[in-house]
């Protein structure tokens, strides 16, 4: 259910506000979290150094909270402290918007006594109503009601009571495979943002951290490529508007092996910082389509991303509870992630796709949904990973990974750990589908079509093993009907079952 809101102590209104202090947590690096009083930065290692993360994502969020010290100029405390305890006990003149994920708003009810907690931010809907339209269904309750309703509230891409286009979702006109024999969408590179003495300092401490012992990271800590600030943040907004919006509908599932951005945003990092208002990215999106001319598709299928996807994860965090996850595994997965994948080693990989979002992977801490989704997590999910250890290294690893974002998107959809809470089936698919969506099989050593021999593709011959080990579990699904037929029409299940249980790293 969502959160208890308002204050947590009685009586800790009664104070003058001009006595109040604004407490910057993360995920809440921009103005939008900003009432114009002073603030206490609070920079706790703890943040950078609980579990190993990718060396470039504690860089962003590091450089983002220190960038906004700077903003805040003399309305700014920074404390650097170990623990968010250390910052928190003992103080009675903070209010804090409530903070993006449970551990911390545990820790702020706990230490900060004297706190009073606002109403959270930065999304599209607040969590008192999305749980009002909860609580009214049956349990189920999919994304794409959460979001018809959102559009029409908004009146977003709507003509009179019905949406423009004649549907509320486009989707079946953004499924293009790659233009044939190309490269790259042949698109200019995006709009990057200039490194400053900040970044200098976050990248030497970050060393020191690593050498002293403190913190162990993966990856590499390539030039930032995302923006950590709200004028970057609009800088970036513009570029993609103008520059890649248009491409971004029909190619949103391609993937090309020398094309890491392809046409997508790369927003949701100033997104999840706190630096960008969804509203704002929207409401840009929207502009283009009314005066640009940008093809409706293409904004239709990005503001669903945002003030759909986005935001119904989000809620879903808060509406299935600290629960979630922790017992939910549905398919019986229990494998360890193994060591190649906790240090991001594409060395090994034979495989184009999946060395192709590995080494993108180690080199940017970022990669778009259909790498995450159809290449890293369908191989998790063939493979049997370990749901809530998979949802730990997502947030660790990926530059925009939160504890709210990773739950629904890795334990429901991707691995379907929650045996349909969130998706009808699980996200499983053979070699044939990143065949057509990719230039990654061409030039690989595997071929789709094949499930048995040596040149089997390790994805198409695990599909099979896949249901066949949880036969048990999906044969009441009555999406997974048919799939489950077929695989008991194959004669040689048995040895493409013996054959991937023997493969090691493809």
């Amino acid at each position: 259910m969502a959160p208890e809101r308002g204050s947590t102590e009685a009586g800790s209104t009664d104070r003058s506000s001009t006595d109040r202090r604004r407490l910057v947590l993360p995920g809440q690096y921009g103005p939008l979290f900003d009432d114009g009083g002073p603030a206490l930065v609070v920079e706790a290692r703890e943040f950078f150094t609980a579990r190993p993360v990718h060396r470039a994502k504690a860089h962003l969020w590091l450089s983002a909270l220190r960038h906004r010290v700077r903003e805040l100029g003399d309305r700014a405390e920074h404390v650097q402290v170990d623990t968010l305890r250390e910052a928190l006990v003992g103080r009675d003149d903070l209010d804090v918007v409530d903070p993006p994920s449970r551990t911390l708003r545990a820790q702020v009810r706990h230490w900060g006594r004297g706190t009073e907690v606002l109403p959270s931010r930065g999304f599209v809907t607040d969590e008192a109503e999305f749980a009002e339209w909860a609580a009214q269904g049956t349990g189920r309750f999919r994304m794409e009601t959460h979001y018809e309703r959102v559009r029409r509230r908004e009146g977003w891409l709507m003509q009179s009571d019905g949406p423009i286009g004649g549907k509320f979702s486009l989707d079946d006109q953004n499924r293009e495979p790659p233009p044939r024999g190309a490269t790259t969408l042949g698109l200019p590179d995006p709009w990057w943002p200039t490194e400053d003495d900040i970044d200098d300092e976050v990248r030497h401490d970050l060393d020191r951290w690593e050498r002293d012992g403190v913190a162990r990271f993966v990856g590499r800590d390539d030039t930032r490529r995302f923006a950590v600030t709200a004028d970057e943040a609009r800088q970036a907004l513009d570029d993609f508007v103008q520059v890649r919006l248009g491409d971004f509908g029909p190619f949103e599932d391609a993937t090309l092996t020398n094309d890491w951005t392809m046409a997508h945003s790369l927003l949701s990092v100033p997104m999840n910082l706190g630096v960008l208002d969804p509203f704002e990215v929207v409401e840009a999106a929207l502009v283009a389509h009314r005066d640009h001319d940008a093809p409706l598709a293409s904004v239709e299928g990005f503001v669903r991303q945002v003030a759909g996807w986005r935001d119904y994860v989000w809620h879903l965090y808060w509406w299935f509870g600290d629960d979630y996850g922790a017992e939910e595994n549905a398919l019986g997965a229990h494998e360890r992630i193994p060591r190649w994948w906790q240090e991001l080693d594409a060395s090994a990989i034979d495989a184009v796709c999946l060395s192709t979002a590995m080494e993108g992977l180690h080199d940017h801490g970022w990669l778009h949904h259909i790498q995450r989704l159809m290449v890293l997590g369908n191989w998790a999910l063939q493979r049997g990973y370990d749901p809530v250890h998979l949802t730990e290294w997502f947030t660790d690893v990926f530059v925009d990974g939160t504890d709210w974002v990773m739950p629904a998107n890795i334990i429901g959809m991707s691995q379907h750990a929650d045996g349909g809470m969130v998706a009808t089936k699980p996200y499983a698919s053979g070699g044939r589908y990143i065949d057509r969506m990719s230039d990654h099989c061409g030039g690989c050593r595997y071929d789709p079509t094949k499930r048995l021999g040596e040149d089997a593709c390790p994805f198409t011959a695990g599909y099979w093993a896949f249901l066949s080990r949880t036969e048990p579990a999906l044969q009441d699904n009555p999406r997974m009907m048919r799939p489950l037929q077929q695989m008991r029409r194959l004669t040689d299940l048995d040895e493409v079952v013996a054959q991937e249980t023997r493969r090691g790293t493809p």
